[in-house]
């Protein structure tokens, strides 16, 4: 029997701390419950010490996940513990990660700590956490660029206090396989108690080798849990990306003799929620969730596929929840098909009015359009929901473009419930719909991204999906918006992005 690989998703934690990929509660907890169908063994629900929505959001999953862990973040403080403790009390299965920095450079010029007050407050927050439960992992932030003796000391003490998970984080990416995994192996090595815990690695993407340096914590470190997110989401370049972790374990266990209990089939819609939740597009040629990943132009490798697909695959798009057998949806189809629909897709609505929303949503879009594909129906699901507290709503969209001729829009949405008609000139319609919601709303921000995707491939009925990325005093937010019209898409992606920067919600990241 080979043994299980653990599968920890910081998703809606690090995932988060992408700029722009803030998630309300109720996105967090569709998330958390797909994470659960996918069969992830810990979900890190967030950073309970945050903020007031990040404890709420915790407490939320907490309520609702069964199955999984449900983990929280807390820094080596007593304030953060706690707050992780009470955020996770109604967990089924709950687990405490607390971290402090063990590398000289953090040491000294983040924490100003002496590597004495360092280990001391490592021991006191794993022992403040057992308090709370006797699931707790510690993790040396910047682990990899610790120094070695030191950072066996500290990982000997956490243990013998009562860790049970000790996680070697690669916090800025400068790890290299070879020398990430022999640097695991030496400190597993050092540690007299090693064997009392289960080794953890955590690596960053900031040159590209995020997963290789996870694969290679594992096969030469000995490590058995990975620490990912779903379409490598994070902070600056990204994690370490979940579905090419299990599936080289999947696909290789002749060589790592390891197996995963992730249900592969449910990845492809686990990300295709992620990526309509967060904004983030995943690209093409993303290995296995992108939608070129198993896509064959040379005429040699056609050939190939059609005699064996063993000649150019070595996993099948069955695998991964990739199907080419979709079933499509139309104006006459009821509400009953849309319920199975959302069933088979495994989306879980948390409530009966959200399902009437969505129903809404597609009926409205089938009057649109003639085919409803799945990718649609993940986009509708993805703008259900509870919008009573939203600021700004869009009702409607002209706008007139001609060559020569400079293009208008005019654009009606309510504010506070109550309808505004505006109207603005631009270098093209996109430009003077944002100017018109702008001559009203004024609200300084900066555009940082603007990006069009097409949610179903193949025709031109596609519905356009926009990302709206705006900057305002700090805060980064993403806007997504869906609409066969894709000015349409565009005015509802910038109205989205404005009510996230009017919820003013104060966050901490927990690297400073």
């Amino acid at each position: 029997m080979s043994e299980q690989l653990i599968i920890f998703d910081t998703t809606l934690r690090d995932g988060e701390q992408s700029p722009g990929a803030s998630m309300t509660c109720d996105e967090k907890v569709r998330i958390a419950k797909q994470l659960e169908i996918l069969r992830v063994d810990v979900i890190e629900a967030g950073f309970a010490a945050a903020s007031r929505g990040d404890f709420e959001s915790i407490q939320a999953i907490a309520n609702v996940v069964t199955e999984s862990v449900v983990c929280s973040l807390a820094r080596a403080n007593p304030r953060d513990i706690e707050q992780a403790g009470l955020a996770l009390a109604t967990a089924k299965k709950r687990r405490i990660h607390t971290f402090i920095a063990t590398s000289p450079l953090h040491m000294q010029v983040k924490l100003r700590m002496s590597p004495e007050q360092v280990m001391k407050q490592a021991v006191e927050s794993v022992k403040q956490a057992l308090e709370y439960t006797d699931d707790v992992e510690f993790s040396a932030e910047d682990g990899y660029r610790s120094e070695l003796p030191f950072l066996a000391e500290v990982c000997q003490a956490v243990i013998e206090t009562g860790a049970r998970t000790v996680n070697i984080p690669d916090t800025v990416g400068y790890a290299v396989p070879s020398l990430y995994g022999e640097f695991i192996r030496q400190l597993r090595q050092m540690t007299p108690n090693a064997s009392q815990a289960v080794w953890s690695v955590h690596c960053h993407n900031d040159l590209g080798m995020a997963v290789a340096n996870s694969l290679a914590g594992v096969a030469i470190g000995g490590a058995r849990q990975v620490e990912c997110t779903i379409n490598g989401l994070g902070e600056r370049a990204g994690n370490c990306a979940l579905e090419e972790v299990v599936m080289a374990i999947k696909t290789r266990q002749d060589f790592f003799n390891l197996h995963v209990g992730i249900n592969t089939e449910k990845i492809v819609p686990t990300s295709k929620l992620v990526s309509n939740i967060t904004g983030f597009v995943v690209q093409p040629n993303k290995a296995i969730v992108g939608a070129n990943a198993f896509a064959h132009a040379s005429g040699i490798h056609q050939d190939g596929v059609l005699k064996a697909r063993q000649t150019y695959e070595v996993m099948t798009a069955e695998e991964v929840g990739w199907s080419a057998n979709k079933i499509v949806l139309g104006k006459l189809s009821g509400r009953n098909a849309f319920k199975q629909r959302l069933e088979a897709l495994g989306i879980k609505l948390s409530s009966e009015q959200t399902v009437n929303d969505a129903f809404q949503r597609f009926k409205d879009l089938a009057d649109k359009k003639s085919e409803i594909f799945d990718e649609d129906i993940h986009a509708i699901v993805s703008g259900a929901g509870d919008h009573r507290s939203d600021q700004y709503r869009f009702v409607s969209l002209f706008q007139r473009s001609e060559t020569g001729e400079k293009p208008m829009a005019r654009v009606v949405f309510s504010f506070q419930d109550k309808e505004v008609a505006v109207q603005a000139e631009g270098n093209g319609p996109v430009d003077a719909t944002v100017k018109a919601i702008e001559s009203f709303v004024n609200s300084g921000a900066e555009l940082l991204l603007f990006s069009v995707n097409g949610i179903t491939s193949g025709t031109t009925e596609s519905q356009g999906e926009v990302t709206m990325r705006l900057q305002l005093g700090g805060r980064i937010v993403n806007g997504v918006g869906a609409d066969p019209d894709i000015v349409v898409a565009a005015a509802k992606a910038y109205l989205s992005a404005l009510n996230k920067l009017a919820e003013k919600t104060e966050k901490l990241n927990p690297q400073v």
